[in-house]
């Protein structure tokens, strides 16, 4: 059996939602909690002492009751009753009141003797009568327990037995129903959302501040009109954004201080800076509620549900009322039980009595009263419901009593949620509608920005980034801090998530600017601003999901040097690209775009004839036209990586300078084109890295001047001779494939210093690879290499050598010789270097100075 309080849980929610239960919510929970001990208790008796007591009506038993008593007393009577044919048997029922009871006191031999023989004399009689206490039934305890548990289920009404379990069932069923809505998982979060914020804000200092604010400007007007000024004092907004005051209304302005046109004189308020925790979270605040208001105003789903809900609780009322109602009168302590188990029992008819029956009565009238009261709040729950437009919420009042007279009304489950916290605690909504304001975010602004971001706190934040340049990123702000524009050493400035950046002519005292960063961030620069960054910032980052985002001064920064670009620009978006020309940018040598093109932009043509370097990193979206190469004829660096390329774009032959080319992460699987490579007799570098090439066509030996070949990840299964052609190739990379043979002729690249060829299938190791004298870097891990020969030694300039995850045995101590190997350039498994001479393992762990590069 569960306890009270196991099934009370389910009426049990968190605290918080507390200010969203007006007082008819909280009442019926209280009902229900009764209700639910009411169950519990009746539920509890029935199982402990629940139980029928029944005996048989005897034939002699029924004719007498055809004789009703008249005395009405609860005393006992005899019945005299005659059988036979003209011989006398005598038989005493004692009866309580009209209900006759049969004991069976006497010995089955003495009631059989006395009931069949016929009496001599009267006096026998009267003395048998003296002597009995009952009625013989001739039953024993079997047969009593077996009738008693068979007129349990037949002679008592259902309602008897299942009353505790009905009310427990129809008051969870309520309890339920009362608190659907917060666990509904789609009102749930909005109203965990809700009361999150709403805390939030009724705590903010913020929300005590700008009211206390408000409170000092009532009472200066106040004071005015008492004084009996002649014209109330014009106030004037430092602001162009909030409009131009009136002549009498006061306005406050965005810094927090009041301006008289009459006396300039600033008025400060008592409470001017904010802390630093305290700001951060009003302004935290501000974007969360504005955030929220957009995300429930579009439905009234909490509205529906609450009111599904209390039509439910209200019909549930009424069933229950109609149905219990009829079973009060059925409830009775005698019942009448013919169990037609004759042939077993030897009678018909047996009278029970139910021990329980009051009691359940009682506690059956006591559920209708509270199942009526809890019913009658349902009623005032729909009428309060329909009575006026709870999907609508005015801040009248609010805007009425405060300086905050933009405010917006609220519709749907937004304005619900207020209504029912108005039913709690108005000054809830009050405190919550300073959120709300424009004004009031705006104000905050001003006052709270400046005075946490000081020059001190901002010049912590600066540090040196790789190309060790000082940096300042500023990420989530509600504004750019003045004091950042006092740091003139400044050579990076990354803005992000800032989304009412502006940047003002101060920023002309940083002469050292050089590098910008725009990470959603659509900055609105002055004029004075703009000609300083025109003439002096060489390189631009802008990241965004929409390309109208980017700002239009942009397109006109002449000496721009380096621009990224990084968001959306599909197909649908590349003909916005176009209104805004690149022409401008006049001295433009790298354009990084990192998008979802389908075609190269026909506007980065405009700054084609000057461009030295372009990269395009697609996130999968196929690039399909690339004619736009051709006209790049001095692009010495081109990367097309994620493009779903399929074959090396043949646009590319046109670029007679291009140096370094990476198509790396593509569809590529064969390379047959790299015949028209040699026409390209400025490149050294060839990235086919992350693709799906299966073979190296031999024409690869007339591309004479490649140094560096990337062919990583992808399916190869050998090498051909001809790649071993390429003399002047210091770089090879063919790591994570499938080579199972490396070519003696590796032996030909006598200018090698980096050889890559991890994860692939190799099990012998050349001795020509240690003719390759200029080796620095040598990776030959996760192979199937058993030994590595003792010429390793010869392999004077090794610095970083790789030979984890193979099938050695030992190492060869040889390699004490390798003299600009050490141990942290060797990676290989600890017991193998454990097993090194001593003397070849203290050589590897000496210190040098010397530094190493493995080229990657």
């Amino acid at each position: 059996m569960f306890t009270l309080a196991e099934v009370a849980s389910l009426n049990d929610i968190q605290p918080t939602y507390r200010i969203l239960k007006p007082w008819w919510d909280v009442f019926m929970d209280y009902l229900a909690v009764v209700m639910l001990m009411v169950a519990i208790f009746a539920g509890t008796m029935q199982l402990t002492k629940d139980q029928v007591v029944c005996l048989p009506v005897l034939q002699s038993t029924v004719n007498s009751k055809a004789q009703p008593s008249t005395s009405g007393k609860a005393d006992f009577t005899t019945v005299e009753t005659t059988t036979g044919q003209g011989e006398d048997a005598s038989m005493r029922t004692v009866s309580f009141g009209n209900a006759p009871t049969v004991t069976p006191d006497i010995p089955l031999s003495r009631a059989t003797s006395s009931q069949y023989q016929p009496t001599e004399s009267g006096q026998e009689v009267k003395k048998e009568q003296k002597d009995s206490s009952g009625r013989k039934t001739n039953l024993d305890f079997q047969q009593y327990v077996f009738i008693n548990q068979m007129c349990y289920h037949l002679a008592l009404p259902w309602y008897s037995k299942y009353f505790p379990y009905l009310v427990l069932i129809h008051t969870i069923i309520l309890i339920v129903s009362s608190n659907f809505w917060f666990k509904y998982p789609k009102t749930c979060s909005k109203i965990e959302h809700f009361v999150s914020i709403l805390g939030k804000c009724f705590e903010s200092p913020w929300t005590t501040k700008a009211l206390s604010e408000t409170a000092c400007e009532d009472s200066e007007e106040n004071k005015q009109r008492l004084t009996g000024a002649q014209s109330l004092p014009k106030y004037v907004s430092t602001s162009s954004d909030e409009g131009s005051p009136s002549a009498s209304t006061p306005m406050i302005t965005k810094s927090g201080f009041k301006f008289s046109a009459d006396k300039p004189m600033i008025e400060v308020p008592s409470v001017t800076i904010l802390d630093k925790k305290d700001g951060e979270q009003a302004k935290a605040l501000f974007e969360k509620v504005r955030k929220f208001r957009a995300h429930v105003e579009d439905s009234d789903l909490i509205y529906k549900l609450y009111v599904g809900q209390t039509v439910i609780k209200t019909v549930k009322f009424i069933f229950i009322l109609c149905y219990t109602a009829n079973f009060v009168n059925t409830i009775s302590f005698e019942h009448i039980c013919n169990p037609k188990v004759e042939h077993l029992i030897g009678y018909t008819q047996f009278e029970c009595t139910h021990n329980m029956a009051y009691m359940l009565k009682k506690l059956l009238i006591s559920y209708i009263s509270l199942i009526c009261v809890y019913g009658f709040i349902c009623l005032y729950t729909l009428f309060w419901l329909f009575r006026i437009p709870l999907k609508e919420y005015s801040f009248e009042k609010v805007r009425e009593e405060s300086s905050f007279s933009d405010i917006p009304d609220v519709k749907n489950d937004f304005a619900f949620l207020l209504h029912m916290v108005d039913q709690y605690d108005q000054l809830y909504s009050k405190r919550f509608g300073v959120f709300l304001s424009e004004v009031s975010e705006n104000k905050l602004r001003e006052i709270s920005l400046n005075h946490e971001w000081t020059f001190e706190k901002l010049r912590q934040h600066v540090s040196r980034n790789a190309q060790d340049k000082q940096e300042l990123h500023l990420f989530m702000l509600s504004g750019v801090p003045d004091a950042v524009f006092d740091l003139t050493d400044l050579e990076v400035l990354k803005l992000e998530l800032i989304p009412e950046a502006k940047i003002p002519a101060k920023i002309s005292q940083m002469t050292n600017l050089q590098e910008l960063h725009l990470c959603h961030c659509p900055a609105k620069v002055e004029q004075t601003a703009f000609s300083f960054l025109r003439d002096h910032l060489r390189c631009l980052h802008v990241k965004f999901t929409d390309v109208a985002e980017i700002p239009a001064w942009v397109y006109l920064l002449k000496t721009l040097r380096e621009l990224y670009l990084i968001g959306n620009l599909n197909s649908e978006n590349n003909k916005m690209i176009g209104l805004d020309s690149l022409r401008e940018l006049r001295h433009l040598k790298i354009l990084h775009v990192k998008s979802n093109l389908t075609k190269i932009p026909p506007n980065i043509t405009d700054v084609a004839p000057h461009l030295t370097k372009l990269v395009i990193h697609n996130d999968g979206t196929k690039l399909v036209v690339l004619n736009s190469l051709k006209k790049m004829t001095n692009v010495a660096e081109l990367e097309l990586q994620n493009c779903e390329l399929e074959r090396i774009p043949h646009a590319i032959f046109s670029l007679s300078n291009l140096q370094e080319l990476d198509l790396k992460s593509n569809s590529i699987r064969t390379i047959e084109e790299i015949i028209s490579f040699q026409h390209l007799k400025r490149l050294t570098c060839l990235k086919l890295w992350h693709n799906k090439i299966v073979s190296i066509p031999s024409s690869i030996t007339h591309i004479k001047n490649l140094e560096s070949l990337y062919l990583s990840n992808n399916k190869l299964e050998s090498l051909p001779a001809a790649v071993f052609g390429l003399q002047k190739l210091r770089c090879l990379d063919v790591s994570y494939n499938s080579i199972a043979l490396i070519p003696v002729e590796i032996g030909l690249l006598q200018n090698l210093q980096h050889f890559h060829i991890t994860g692939n299938k190799v099990d012998v190791l050349p001795k020509q690879l240690f003719k390759c004298v200029k080796l620095r870097t040598l990776c030959l891990g996760q192979n199937c290499i058993t030994s590595i020969p003792d010429k390793v030694s010869q392999l004077l300039q090794l610095t970083h050598l790789e030979l984890k995850g193979n099938c050695l045995d030992r190492l060869p101590a040889t390699l004490g010789q390798c003299q600009l190997l050490r141990k942290n350039g060797l990676l290989v498994e600890d017991h193998l270097f454990d097993a090194l001479p001593p003397e070849v393992k203290e050589v590897l762990n000496q210190d040098t100075s010397i530094p190493f590069a493995n080229g990657i």
